[in-house]
């Protein structure tokens, strides 16, 4: 699967209520949306424990469909391996293009490697705090604080604060990412499109995000930095490093013509003045 979003996708989204809060789940299903549809939608957890009463009150409103799993030993999570299994036998019906999981357990690392081996695409939704193992297991993870903020904050988190063009150069890993990018899906003319650019830093870093830097689109933060330079071209947006990008002499090439006019047409007005005396 590429790691473009298709908005038909059929999706399976499997939420780790243990793992994830109730209060993400509308900005969380708009995610979703954004990467196809969300045909199953489930939630596990032992649901007669008062720790999962906040989710009870949204899966009615949102459709999820929540499966029971009792906790058989005390501090053992049998959570996982019911995801797990339902994971499995979804797969196996040949009728999902993607899974969506939500959770921040590294445990589920090697259920997104499996799927993706399938050929279907991973999204993983998790906070900061999940291990890198499961982040680089799937296609893409999005970290959810940035849905407890939102456009201009609900008081559950602070927004992501902005970051400002001297701390953006100073992440190498984020210059290198632009850079590296660029310079593979651009041609002879070193422009590349922003689009192709950004999936091959998704490919790169499954956690990348404009937003995680205080942006909403990539564009927003590709300029930010001051390091590239961006044109519009047929409708769409095109980048390049500006350190590779050819120098264009136009006004030394202006200059070097009207000199080479100027020598061309001398000998002209002088012969010109000569007949004019002559003809005198």
């Amino acid at each position: 699967m590429t790691t473009v979003p298709n908005g038909n996708a059929s999706l399976a989204v499997l939420i780790d209520a243990d793992n994830a809060d109730a209060s993400i789940i509308e900005p969380l299903l708009a995610e979703i949306s954004k990467f196809g549809v969300a045909s199953v939608k489930r939630i596990y957890g032992d649901w007669t424990t008062p720790q999962l009463g906040s989710w009870k009150s949204v899966l009615l409103t949102h459709s999820i469909q929540p499966i029971q799993q009792f906790a058989y030993t005390a501090r053992k999570n049998s959570t996982d391996s019911a995801m797990i299994i339902d994971a499995m036998d979804l797969l196996h019906t040949g009728t999902f293009d993607g899974f969506c999981i939500v959770s921040s357990d590294s445990d589920f690392t090697r259920l997104a490697s499996r799927l993706r081996e399938s050929g279907k695409r991973v999204v993983g939704f998790g906070e900061r705090k999940t291990p890198d193992p499961f982040v680089q297991a799937c296609d893409q993870f999005v970290y959810t604080e940035i849905f407890r903020a939102g456009p201009e904050g609900d008081g559950a988190a602070p927004p992501t604060k902005r970051k400002t063009e001297a701390e953006l150069r100073q992440d190498a890993r984020l210059v290198n990412l632009f850079r590296t990018t660029i310079d593979a899906a651009s041609g002879e003319s070193g422009w590349a499109g922003l689009s192709a650019v950004g999936n091959l830093i998704v490919k790169q870093a499954p956690n990348f995000d404009p937003r995680n830097y205080g942006y909403t689109k990539l564009s927003d933060l590709a300029e930010a930095i001051g390091l590239f330079t961006l044109d519009r071209e047929g409708g769409g947006l095109r980048i390049a490093d500006t350190r590779t990008l050819p120098k264009t002499p136009a006004k030394k090439t202006a200059t070097k013509a009207a000199k080479k006019a100027t020598a061309t047409t001398a000998p002209a007005k002088k012969a010109t003045a000569k007949k004019v005396a002559g003809s005198r």
